[in-house]
Protein backbone atom coordinates (compact mmCIF):
# COMPACT_ATOMS: atom_id res chain seq x y z
CA UNK A 1 0.00 0.00 0.00
CA UNK A 2 1.08 3.71 -0.66
CA UNK A 3 2.49 6.24 1.97
CA UNK A 4 -1.03 7.67 2.36
CA UNK A 5 0.62 11.04 2.67
CA UNK A 6 1.48 10.15 -1.20
CA UNK A 7 -2.28 10.90 -1.54
CA UNK A 8 -2.61 13.70 -3.73
CA UNK A 9 -5.88 15.99 -3.07
CA UNK A 10 -7.74 14.62 -6.19
CA UNK A 11 -7.25 11.30 -5.20
CA UNK A 12 -8.59 12.47 -1.61
CA UNK A 13 -11.76 13.53 -3.14
CA UNK A 14 -12.04 10.35 -4.75
CA UNK A 15 -11.58 8.29 -1.99
CA UNK A 16 -13.76 10.01 0.39
CA UNK A 17 -16.34 9.89 -2.43
CA UNK A 18 -15.38 6.13 -2.83
CA UNK A 19 -16.26 5.59 1.23
CA UNK A 20 -19.90 7.01 1.04
CA UNK A 21 -20.95 4.56 -1.77
CA UNK A 22 -19.77 2.89 -4.78
CA UNK A 23 -20.01 5.06 -8.32
CA UNK A 24 -18.22 5.51 -11.38
CA UNK A 25 -15.81 7.88 -12.24
CA UNK A 26 -18.19 10.84 -14.54
CA UNK A 27 -20.71 10.49 -11.33
CA UNK A 28 -17.66 10.95 -9.28
CA UNK A 29 -16.80 14.62 -11.40
CA UNK A 30 -20.32 15.36 -11.58
CA UNK A 31 -20.80 15.58 -7.48
CA UNK A 32 -17.23 17.17 -6.98
CA UNK A 33 -18.76 20.08 -9.04
CA UNK A 34 -21.72 20.15 -7.60
CA UNK A 35 -19.95 20.48 -4.19
CA UNK A 36 -17.55 22.53 -4.62
CA UNK A 37 -17.36 24.19 -7.85
CA UNK A 38 -13.72 24.41 -8.20
CA UNK A 39 -13.24 25.74 -4.55
CA UNK A 40 -11.55 22.74 -3.08
CA UNK A 41 -9.63 20.95 -6.31
CA UNK A 42 -9.61 22.11 -10.08
CA UNK A 43 -10.66 19.02 -11.94
CA UNK A 44 -11.23 17.53 -15.09
CA UNK A 45 -13.52 14.59 -15.91
CA UNK A 46 -10.56 12.87 -17.45
CA UNK A 47 -8.36 13.97 -14.79
CA UNK A 48 -10.48 11.70 -12.39
CA UNK A 49 -10.25 8.74 -14.63
CA UNK A 50 -6.61 8.53 -14.44
CA UNK A 51 -6.45 9.17 -10.64
CA UNK A 52 -9.08 6.07 -10.36
CA UNK A 53 -7.33 4.03 -12.45
CA UNK A 54 -4.04 4.43 -10.49
CA UNK A 55 -5.89 4.19 -7.17
CA UNK A 56 -7.13 0.75 -8.74
CA UNK A 57 -3.33 -0.33 -9.57
CA UNK A 58 -2.58 0.56 -5.82
CA UNK A 59 -5.34 -1.50 -4.69
CA UNK A 60 -7.64 1.38 -2.98
CA UNK A 61 -10.29 1.05 -5.32
CA UNK A 62 -11.61 -1.88 -7.11
CA UNK A 63 -14.44 -2.34 -9.51
CA UNK A 64 -17.54 -2.67 -8.30
CA UNK A 65 -19.89 -3.95 -11.52
CA UNK A 66 -20.29 -2.51 -14.62
CA UNK A 67 -23.92 -1.07 -16.31
CA UNK A 68 -24.77 0.86 -19.29
CA UNK A 69 -27.42 2.77 -19.92
CA UNK A 70 -29.36 3.26 -23.98
CA UNK A 71 -26.59 3.22 -26.46
CA UNK A 72 -24.02 5.05 -24.01
CA UNK A 73 -20.72 2.78 -23.51
CA UNK A 74 -20.05 0.39 -20.43
CA UNK A 75 -19.27 1.98 -17.26
CA UNK A 76 -17.35 0.92 -14.49
CA UNK A 77 -18.24 1.97 -10.84
CA UNK A 78 -15.50 1.69 -8.85
CA UNK A 79 -15.65 0.87 -4.69
CA UNK A 80 -13.04 1.71 -1.96
CA UNK A 81 -11.43 -1.27 -0.42
CA UNK A 82 -10.23 -1.70 3.14
CA UNK A 83 -6.62 -0.43 2.21
CA UNK A 84 -8.17 2.35 0.33
CA UNK A 85 -10.20 3.32 3.57
CA UNK A 86 -7.06 2.88 6.16
CA UNK A 87 -5.29 5.37 3.56
CA UNK A 88 -7.73 8.11 3.53
CA UNK A 89 -8.17 7.82 7.42
CA UNK A 90 -4.56 8.46 7.53
CA UNK A 91 -4.03 10.92 5.26
CA UNK A 92 -7.34 12.97 6.78
CA UNK A 93 -5.60 12.55 9.91
CA UNK A 94 -2.27 14.22 8.60
CA UNK A 95 -3.83 16.57 6.84
CA UNK A 96 -6.13 18.01 9.90
CA UNK A 97 -3.33 18.05 12.26
CA UNK A 98 0.13 18.51 10.73
CA UNK A 99 0.25 22.78 9.38
CA UNK A 100 2.15 22.67 5.81
CA UNK A 101 3.40 26.00 4.30
CA UNK A 102 1.98 25.53 1.13
CA UNK A 103 4.34 28.77 -0.20
CA UNK A 104 1.28 30.62 -1.69
CA UNK A 105 2.18 33.54 -4.24
CA UNK A 106 0.48 36.62 -2.76
CA UNK A 107 3.27 36.66 0.40
CA UNK A 108 5.75 36.64 -1.86
CA UNK A 109 3.86 39.69 -3.39
CA UNK A 110 3.95 41.54 -0.17
CA UNK A 111 7.29 41.10 0.75
CA UNK A 112 8.66 42.60 -2.33
CA UNK A 113 5.67 45.31 -3.06
CA UNK A 114 8.36 48.28 -1.43
CA UNK A 115 9.59 47.62 -5.01
CA UNK A 116 6.59 49.47 -6.46
CA UNK A 117 5.60 52.95 -6.02
CA UNK A 118 3.06 52.98 -2.81
CA UNK A 119 -0.06 54.16 -4.94
CA UNK A 120 0.54 51.70 -7.55
CA UNK A 121 0.27 48.71 -4.42
CA UNK A 122 -2.49 50.83 -3.36
CA UNK A 123 -3.87 49.70 -6.51
CA UNK A 124 -3.41 46.89 -7.02
CA UNK A 125 -4.54 45.88 -3.29
CA UNK A 126 -7.66 47.31 -4.55
CA UNK A 127 -8.38 45.25 -7.10
CA UNK A 128 -6.93 42.20 -5.27
CA UNK A 129 -10.15 43.09 -2.83
CA UNK A 130 -12.36 43.11 -4.99
CA UNK A 131 -11.52 39.86 -6.57
CA UNK A 132 -11.62 38.31 -2.25
CA UNK A 133 -14.83 40.53 -2.29
CA UNK A 134 -16.79 38.51 -5.32
CA UNK A 135 -14.96 35.27 -4.01
CA UNK A 136 -16.68 35.78 -0.59
CA UNK A 137 -20.03 36.97 -2.29
CA UNK A 138 -20.18 33.17 -4.39
CA UNK A 139 -19.12 31.65 -0.88
CA UNK A 140 -22.02 33.43 0.65
CA UNK A 141 -24.56 32.51 -2.01
CA UNK A 142 -23.26 29.03 -1.88
CA UNK A 143 -23.58 28.28 1.88
CA UNK A 144 -27.35 30.09 1.58
CA UNK A 145 -28.23 27.08 -1.34
CA UNK A 146 -27.48 24.31 0.71
CA UNK A 147 -28.65 25.53 3.72
CA UNK A 148 -31.96 26.33 2.16
CA UNK A 149 -31.35 22.98 0.63
CA UNK A 150 -30.69 21.08 4.29
CA UNK A 151 -27.49 19.42 3.14
CA UNK A 152 -25.75 18.37 6.50
CA UNK A 153 -22.95 21.02 7.63
CA UNK A 154 -20.62 18.14 7.74
CA UNK A 155 -20.90 18.13 4.13
CA UNK A 156 -20.01 21.89 3.82
CA UNK A 157 -17.69 23.34 6.91
CA UNK A 158 -15.28 24.34 4.48
CA UNK A 159 -17.45 27.18 3.71
CA UNK A 160 -16.93 28.69 6.77
CA UNK A 161 -13.39 28.09 7.09
CA UNK A 162 -12.90 29.89 3.46
CA UNK A 163 -14.91 32.76 3.95
CA UNK A 164 -13.51 33.51 7.85
CA UNK A 165 -9.97 33.47 5.74
CA UNK A 166 -11.11 35.51 2.73
CA UNK A 167 -12.73 38.01 5.47
CA UNK A 168 -9.50 37.72 7.42
CA UNK A 169 -7.45 38.44 4.32
CA UNK A 170 -9.65 41.36 2.97
CA UNK A 171 -9.35 42.95 6.37
CA UNK A 172 -5.61 42.56 6.45
CA UNK A 173 -4.81 43.98 3.11
CA UNK A 174 -7.07 47.04 3.88
CA UNK A 175 -5.08 47.60 6.90
CA UNK A 176 -2.22 47.96 4.42
CA UNK A 177 -3.65 50.10 2.30
CA UNK A 178 -4.63 52.53 5.28
CA UNK A 179 -1.12 52.14 6.20
CA UNK A 180 0.78 52.74 2.85
CA UNK A 181 -1.62 55.70 2.32
CA UNK A 182 -0.85 57.49 5.56
CA UNK A 183 2.76 57.18 5.35
CA UNK A 184 2.82 54.61 8.61
CA UNK A 185 5.23 52.21 6.87
CA UNK A 186 7.59 54.91 5.52
CA UNK A 187 6.92 53.58 1.67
Amino acid sequence: MPRSSALNPLSVAALALLAERPMHPYEMYQLLMARSEDRLLKIRPGTLYHCVGRLEEQGLVRAAGTDREGNRPERTSYEISGPGREALSVRLRDLLATPVNEYPSFPLGVAEAHNLPGDDVVELLEERVAALEGQLTRLVHGERIVTEKNVAKKYWIDLSYQMTMLRAEIDWVRGLQKDIKTGSLGW
